[in-house]
């Protein structure tokens, strides 16, 4: 079923295909660069069999793309990062034909009686991405040349072989963009709902009462993390949540943790309880700094230093701590934010912050929509996983040929 090993050179010549480095030096001046127009394909917005197109991507206008026509790029062509991330590479879709080939990009264009797709597939293989990061040249950043991108072993099924392969493939990859535009949009709902509920612009069915305007302080009592520094950290012992944790890990609220110490670490810090805000008291930047997240577990767990913690009642932890991480808060907090290569908060800066917020029974049911959207995500999350565990699994079995997931009559 499956050829010997050649090459991407020999696929290209026998097929009669090219390779094409992106313009150099003067061809393109920074000037001509401008807000519309086609999109500029370089070592940034090749992503592992897809390109990423964001307000950062440079664009370039009809004028050069007419004077420069052999840089667009057409469906079928596969694009490499020439600098840096020499490995990664995608398949230029219909939808994408007429992107420009950047300055630190390669493409490689296949001919006729081949499947670019099936190749495409082979190149996002940890084989195929571990030998051009070997064969690379440079220390302080690799540079994919045309003779190494040549000299790529692959590994080739008949045609017929190579279509079912990557049709199979194509098949994974178009559930798991449909899992991510549904996970996009589901976010983009709950970040609307939450807008609109949290501060009662919106109102849930049922609910007409008044909304209090009230201090933080008066909420409860607040208490100071201490202990546990980074090197106690483990991966099991007793539960704890460090500061840093609280904007790079932690969403609004979390029931469990991802670090743990040892009983004799976990003794020196403080015991924090299900209902607990929790607040990031040091960052790097203004925006870091008070970040709030509400721990609703029910194991013994603690806090680290620069931790604050609000301990009190009269408030739904879910919904105080989203609505303490809310545009307005943040810049609040912002403000009230000391220092410059690590600014720290003081909790009187928390305990001054006013908020308006409804009766409890309306906080326990705003919260309650926000966790069963999050449960949607999560549950929408676990199947993208799970499906990209399975593409990933497809592709070792099928690239190789040891794999039975295509139809039997095409098994020689």
């Amino acid at each position: 079923m499956f050829a010997q090993e050649t090459n991407l050179g020999e696929i290209i010549k026998a097929t009669g295909g090219s390779v094409r480095t992106g313009p150099f030096g003067t061809a393109l001046a920074a000037s001509e660069y401008t807000p519309d127009g086609a999109p500029v394909i370089s070592v940034g917005e090749v992503r592992v069999g897809s390109f990423r197109i964001t307000e950062e991507t440079r664009r370039v206008p009809t004028s050069v793309t007419r004077r420069m026509p052999e840089y667009l790029l057409k469906a079928g062509d596969i694009v490499f990062g020439r600098k840096g991330a020499v490995d990664r590479s995608a398949l230029v879709r219909e939808s994408e034909e007429g992107y420009f080939l950047g300055s630190d990009g390669i493409r490689l264009r296949l001919g006729t009686g081949i499947d670019a797709a099936y190749v495409a597939y082979w190149l996002q293989t940890a084989r195929a991405r571990g030998w051009l990061i070997r064969q690379s040249v440079g220390t302080t950043m690799l540079t994919l040349t045309q003779p190494v991108l040549e000299s790529l072993p692959v590994r080739l099924p008949d045609i017929k072989m190579q279509g079912a392969v990557a049709r199979l493939l194509q098949e994974a990859d178009q559930l798991i963009e449909a899992y991510e535009r549904a996970i996009s949009k589901k976010l983009a709902i709950k970040q609307g709902t939450m807008q609109e509920l949290l501060v009662g612009r919106s109102r849930l069915p049922g609910f007409a009462g008044e909304w209090a305007t009230r201090r933080v302080a008066t909420f409860g009592t607040f208490l100071r993390g201490r202990g546990i520094k980074r090197d106690d950290v483990r991966t099991s012992g007793i539960p704890c949540i460090r500061y840093g944790e609280l904007y790079t890990t932690y969403a609004d609220y979390t029931a469990t943790t991802v670090s743990f110490v040892e009983p004799s670490v976990a003794a020196t810090a403080l015991p924090i309880r299900s209902g607990d805000i929790l607040f990031a008291g040091s960052g790097e930047t203004k925006t870091e700094i008070g970040t709030s997240m509400a721990f609703m577990g029910d194991v013994p767990t603690v806090a680290g230093g620069d931790i604050i913690v609000l301990r009190g009642s009269d408030y739904d932890p879910v919904y105080m701590a989203s609505l303490l991480n809310t545009p307005e808060f943040a810049n609040q907090k912002a403000g009230g934010g000391q220092g410059d290569a690590v600014v720290h908060i003081n909790w009187r800066v928390l305990a001054g912050l006013e908020v308006t917020v409804p009766p409890l029974s309306e906080q326990y049911a705003i919260a309650k929509v926000l966790r069963d959207a999050d449960s949607e995500i999560a549950a929408l999350t676990n199947r993208l996983e799970a499906t990209r565990a399975i593409k990933q699994g497809m592709m070792q079995e099928l690239l190789t040929g040891r794999g039975r997931l295509v139809p039997k009559e095409l098994v020689a």
